[in-house]
């Protein structure tokens, strides 16, 4: 089996990240992890990477204060831009950094928050919140930090977002 390994986020990766992307035919700035970079030096967020025998397989976020109002006000962390390379996905590697970022939360919350898009792109990270018992928070759709009402006339994409919370 290959050797999994999760690491911080170094400043020489975020060209091999930008290049794993574009491998995938996604557009995804240097400058991005760039600033996730200089963000982890602050300690505003912290960068966890997954790699296979070396080779960058998948990332994920932690923010320390979510963008999130209902996750600020009760200081809960939020995971954000979790990914991993198509190539590498089914493996556990979704799983090892979920796990490594719940540890990096428990020390600061007993809450990890975490928000998924709608359509079926993010069927698989749906699965995967709730089997790791992720549960919604109640708030329902959230657009531009704002729950949608009934009614409400949306263009599905990436921005509509589901809100989960899982106790550690």
């Amino acid at each position: 089996m290959p050797r999994l390994s999760i690491r911080f986020l170094q400043k020489k990766d975020a060209p091999i990240i930008h290049q794993s992307f574009k491998n995938q035919e996604w557009n995804k700035p240097v400058s991005q992890y760039e600033k996730y970079f200089q963000e982890q030096v602050e300690g505003v967020r912290t960068v966890l990477i997954a790699e296979i025998e070396g080779v960058l397989a998948g990332y994920l976020t932690i923010m320390w204060r979510s963008n999130y109002e209902p996750f600020q006000a009760k200081n809960i962390p939020e995971i954000v831009d979790f990914n991993v390379f198509i190539k590498f996905q089914r493996q556990g590697i979704g799983n090892a950094l979920m796990d490594a970022a719940e540890i990096q939360i428990k020390q600061i919350s007993s809450t990890a928050g975490i928000g998924v898009g709608l359509i079926k792109d993010y069927g698989a990270a749906q699965v995967l919140y709730v089997k790791r018992g992720y549960v919604p928070d109640g708030r329902g759709i959230i657009l531009d930090n704002h729950p949608l009402s009934y009614g409400d006339l949306v263009t599905l994409g990436d921005d509509p977002i589901l809100y989960f919370t899982k106790e550690l």
